[in-house]
């Protein structure tokens, strides 16, 4: 059970509300040590360290789905689940697999949400208004019986430049068994185009293409295990724009 309002994103500046001037904080005092979590099924938990620098702070951790909040049952446990974590301290949190889910494919990688949300200290002063701001990381999980290296994934994805209600479009398809993350997508030396976020395995997504046709080069970005970036490009040539044309990365 959560019992804070929850914000995804740091709130900062003043309200007014009923005459009075409402404090909100400008920052979250706590930062995780990585951006994403890997859990092989090999190994069953993987960690991360929360750090704290501010005041004491008690922070609490749990588990779900997807980006819209559900919280079904997951074969999954982080622990601990609530910590209080000292002044310029730090607090290890794992993220354990039960086990005995037939849910969740064996034969590709899932990924689950990790919220570590910073709860509000008690304060004397009047009209002070306290943010419960909460951090949200991916959890990707691995089965053991998966084949094929991450590190091919983004090389892998195929790209088509196709005809989509009469106008030309970007098709981009996963075949890999694992999901690949974006940070950026656009014409190689010009136009950034809308970045497709994270693909699924085997997911097809439609994308819109303006500006590339014959002879473009696509520039595109992924994200890889450790939060970092790592640069690929693609080609199209052989064909004229709206004609489906497939292409390899580089």
């Amino acid at each position: 059970m959560k019992f804070f309002p929850l914000f995804q994103r740091v709130m900062a500046g003043s309200l007014v509300a009923g005459g009075a001037l409402l404090a909100v904080p400008a920052e979250a005092s706590i930062s995780l040590s990585s951006t994403r979590l890997v859990v092989q099924e090999s190994k069953q938990e993987a960690s991360i360290s929360v750090r704290n620098g501010g005041s004491p702070t008690l922070i609490q951790a749990w588990l779900d789905s997807d980006a819209s909040n559900a919280t079904d049952d997951l074969p999954f446990a982080v622990t601990p689940p609530l910590a209080k974590v000292a002044p310029n301290g730090q607090q290890l949190m794992r993220v354990l697999y039960a086990g005995g889910d037939s849910r969740l494919p064996a034969d590709r990688e899932s990924v689950v949400w990790l919220n570590v949300q910073e709860i509000p200290q008690s304060t004397n002063q009047e009209n002070q208004l306290q943010i419960a701001v909460r951090q949200r990381i991916k959890v990707f999980f691995r089965p053991a019986s998966m084949t094929g290296a991450v590190a091919d994934a983004p090389g892998a994805l195929r790209w088509e430049l196709v005809q989509e209600s009469g106008r030309a479009a970007l098709q981009v398809t996963n075949p890999s068994m694992y999901h690949v993350s974006f940070s950026y997508l656009g014409i190689a030396g010009g136009k950034e185009l809308p970045a497709p976020g994270m693909i699924k395995p085997g997911e097809t997504r439609m994308l819109p293409a303006d500006g590339v046709g014959h002879g473009s080069k696509l520039a595109y970005k992924i994200i890889n295990d450790f939060g970092g970036i790592e640069d690929y490009r693609v080609e199209f040539s052989g064909a004229s724009a709206g004609v489906p044309i497939v292409v390899n990365a580089d």
